[in-house]
C-alpha cells in the first residue's frame, strides 16, 4: 500500500521506539480499544470480526497491486476464470477466500509469496 506520510528520521523513530506509551495520560491501546468494542481475543465476536478486518487488509493489498498494472477488475476477473462481482467483494473484504483463490489472484498479479510451515 502507498502512503503520502512523512518518514520519521533515524532519531525520531528511536525517540518513538522509547516512549513509554501507558505513562501518557487518556491514551488507550489497540488491544484496550478491540477488547472493549470487540470482546477479549477468544470470544466469538472477536474472532468474527478478527476474520473481517484480515479480510479487508487482504483484499486491499490485491486491490493496490492491481490498480498499480493498471487492470480492472473485469480484466483480473478473466484472468483467473472468475466474475468481476467476485473481484469486488474481495476487494471490499466482504467474502472469506480460499487460500487457493489467494494464490490464483496473487499469481496473476505477480505477487511471490512465501509460505513458512512450524509444526509444534
Amino acid at each position: 500500500m502507498s502512503t503520502n506520510y512523512p518518514r520519521l528520521s533515524k532519531e525520531q523513530l528511536e525517540k518513538l521506539r522509547k516512549t513509554d506509551f501507558s505513562q501518557i495520560q487518556g491514551l488507550t491501546s489497540a488491544e484496550d480499544e478491540l477488547s472493549a468494542k470487540y470482546g477479549t481475543r477468544g470470544t466469538q465476536s472477536r474472532e468474527e470480526f478478527d476474520a473481517k478486518a484480515k479480510a479487508w487488509y487482504y483484499g486491499e493489498l490485491l486491490r493496490d497491486r492491481r490498480k498499480a498494472l493498471g487492470l480492472t477488475q473485469k480484466e483480473l476477473a478473466d484472468m483467473i476464470g472468475r466474475e468481476r462481482s467476485y473481484i469486488n467483494r474481495i476487494e471490499k473484504g466482504e467474502t472469506d477466500m480460499q487460500l487457493s483463490s489467494f494464490l490464483r489472484i496473487a499469481a496473476a498479479l505477480g505477487i511471490m509469496l512465501r509460505l513458512d510451515v512450524t509444526l509444534g
